[in-house]
């Protein structure tokens, strides 16, 4: 009662926001109805590897897509994503990452946990996200990725280890490269600092975006050569 009340009290004094476009709420939640339904969630048919969006005709008795068909080896045995990114989803993201806007890592991991139902029913042991290299950490003082996997921990139960995987190389920001040139940007730039905390785990990897998927990778090629039993990607958008 006294909690209640307090609450109320709080509201009234500084009331909620829209997390993106700052409207005052009038009903629970971190989003405005206007800007919730503008977000374009990912929802089945989607490749059941990778995730990626399929058109309804290409889900009629298809699993896969065309590339997951194609490739004998993959780095992740699951990807998943929440929204498409577009200009709907790309104003809150960017405000997250760059503009200081760290209270929207809870509405983002809630987007994490209901996208990856099918990586956590297929079993997950630890929650890593992908680290900044320390001068970059010290520039912006927050990981993004590492305020995901906290947030994702409470949600789920789940460890977050966000100490062992390490980018141990300076890298130029990805933004500003494309195609090949961004697996190049991150070769082997990240290895894992602590390989007994992880050997034999199943990783869920998480990321706030997936573009070509070139990071994510690298990350999944040195968590497997420290001995994980499985890697997953989990971003809350992706480019398609």
């Amino acid at each position: 009662m006294i909690r209640k009340f307090f609450l109320a009290l709080l509201n009234g004094i500084l009331p909620r926001r829209c997390r993106k476009c700052g409207q005052i709420l009038t009903v629970e939640g971190e989003l405005c109805e206007k800007c919730l339904n503008e977000l374009n969630f990912i929802f089945p048919p989607y490749c059941k590897k990778c995730g990626h969006p399929l058109t309804e005709k290409e889900g009629q008795g298809k699993m896969q897509c065309v590339s997951c068909l194609s490739k004998k080896r993959s780095a992740f045995r699951l990807s998943r994503s929440a929204l498409y990114y577009d200009e709907a989803s790309k104003n809150l993201l960017l405000a997250f990452k760059f503009m200081d806007r760290t209270e929207n890592a809870r509405l983002l991991a809630a987007f994490l946990k209901v996208a990856g139902k099918d990586i956590f029913d297929a079993g997950v042991d630890v929650i890593v996200p992908v680290p900044l290299h320390y001068t970059r950490l010290l520039k912006r003082r927050y990981n993004q990725s590492a305020l995901l996997a906290r947030e994702l921990s409470r949600y789920t139960g789940l460890p977050a280890d966000c100490l062992s995987l390490v980018r141990h190389k300076k890298t130029r920001p990805q933004v500003e490269f494309s195609g090949v040139e961004r697996i190049k940007n991150v070769k082997k730039a990240f290895s894992v600092a602590h390989p007994d905390r992880l050997a034999g785990k199943r990783v869920v990897l998480i990321d706030d975006v997936l573009t070509t998927g070139s990071t994510l990778k690298e990350c999944a090629a040195a968590l497997k050569k420290a001995g994980v039993r499985s890697v997953d990607a989990l971003t809350v958008a992706r480019v398609c």
